[in-house]
Formats: C-alpha cells, structure tokens, sequence
C-alpha cells in the first residue's frame, strides 16, 4: 500500500477519524484553556525572634544570646503547626469571610531563622492571613510559652509575605493534547479497519489487488 492509497482511505473515512478526535476535543479544550489557571497561592514569612528579657551583664561573646534565639525559634516552629496557631489566625482575622479550610500551614528553621509556609486556594483571602499570620507570630506566642514569662516572643520580620502562584504541573498542561493524540491514532484505526472489512470496490486500485484485469476506467468528467 503506498502513500496515495492511504491518502484515499484517510480522504473516503475521515468522519471515522474526526469522530474520536471530536469527542475528545470537548473535553480536552476546558481542560486547555483552564491549564493556565493557579491551583493555589503560596506565602513565605521569614522571621528571627527572641525573648525580650534582658539579658543580665556578660563578659566575652553573646553565645547564650544566639542560642536563647534559636530555642525560641524552635518553640515558634512547632507552634506555628499545631490547631491552637490556626485558632489564633481565625480570631485575628476577626470574621467569617475568610475561609481557612483550605489553608495549609508547614514550617521550617535554620538556627535563628524561621520560614513559615502558607498556602491557601483563595489569593485575597491568603493575603489577609499572611498579615494575621504574621500578628499572632508577634504578639501571641506567651499564651501558650510560660517560659516567656507573659510577654510575648520579639519577632521580626526579614521578609514580608509575598503571596505567589506555583506555576501549573508540566503533566497538566500536556495531558489534553495527549488524549488528543491518542484520540487521533484511535480514528486512524478504526477508519483503516472499516476500509479492511469493507468488500466495495472504490478504486481501479483495488482491482488489481484482488489479481483482476482491468480493461479500462471512465474518467470522471471535468467542468
């Protein structure tokens, strides 16, 4: 079979290839136009804290200064991820609007440096979590730490929250156009298969495959 017979039967079955390509089409193309959009937005707060106390008088280096900020940055750390931080956050942002179901909350710390990870489905609504975050961080954390001595930890903030957008998973973006192609290899199937069990003779071709002498052709008329 050469080339410009698959040319006609592609040409004599292309419904039977559209047909599959169409139906994936529906709903591979929401799924394209909707692969830009963000599944979610994320925050990162960076944060040093210490205890406020003063320290009494010292002779040499602040070694117990640095490791005293660096115990109170652990305590933040495991805080910031139990249910009593979320129940903090939802009694700073002071109403109902704010929806934190969909919340996620996760921490890390290098010595006296904190990072807390916030993601949310919602932009606007992690923007004004990031800030209530960011004021339980600073002004709550003695309810829950006696060693503080009832005053909250100082904490300040290296970098403010910038609320961000994971770009979507290469997977996703892909996924639709490989349906589509798979769509596709699907017609082709089943178009060469209808052509295989098909006994009508459309071409001269055909003819002599089947080992039958062909005396002549009428031409099709020309306008």
């Amino acid at each position: 079979m050469d080339y410009k017979e698959l040319v006609r039967i592609i040409f004599r079955r292309w419904w039977l290839i559209v047909l599959p390509l169409v139906l994936s089409a529906v709903i591979a193309i929401p799924e394209i136009i909707g692969a830009d959009a963000p599944a979610g937005y994320n925050a990162e707060i960076r944060y040093s804290a210490a205890q406020r106390q003063n320290m009494p008088g010292r002779e040499g280096d602040y070694t117990d200064v640095w490791m005293a900020s660096e115990y109170t940055v652990d305590a933040l750390t495991d805080w910031v991820r139990t249910s009593s931080f979320r129940d903090e956050i939802k009694s700073a942002l002071g109403d109902d609007k704010v929806a934190l179901d969909s919340l996620g909350v996760a921490a890390d710390n290098v010595r006296s440096l904190g990072v807390l990870y916030l993601s949310h489905s919602q932009g606007d609504s992690l923007r004004a979590i990031a800030d209530a975050a960011v004021l339980v961080l600073s002004s709550r954390s003695q309810r829950y730490y006696p060693q503080l001595g009832g005053e909250a930890a100082q904490v300040t903030i290296l970098q403010q929250p910038a609320i961000t957008s994971p770009p979507p998973a290469l997977m996703n973006r892909l996924t639709p156009f490989i349906r589509l192609a798979i769509a596709l290899m699907i017609g082709l199937v089943i178009a060469f298969f209808a052509e295989f069990i098909d006994p009508t003779i459309y071409h001269q071709d055909d003819l002599r495959r089947l080992g039958m002498p062909l005396l002549g052709s009428i031409p099709k008329e020309r306008f």
